[in-house]
């Protein structure tokens, strides 16, 4: 499910609201383990666009 995450990301970049609704499903779907990469790899790859969004997400996951 990480490799299908990241390229759902990679199609729905261009819409913010997409993307993070996008971003969200995908925490649900990868294994724990992996969703520190998915972190980096979003961060890497859209971080000058949507860091602010993708540490949102990732920090309301880690408070569940």
């Amino acid at each position: 499910m990480y490799e299908m995450s990241k390229k759902i990301l990679e199609r729905v970049s261009f819409d913010r609201a997409l993307f993070t609704k996008e971003l969200k499903k995908a925490l649900n779907w990868v294994k724990p383990d992996e969703k520190l990469l998915l972190k980096v790899w979003c961060l890497s790859t859209f971080g000058h666009i949507y860091k602010d969004v993708i540490m949102e997400v990732f920090r309301k996951v880690a408070k569940m």
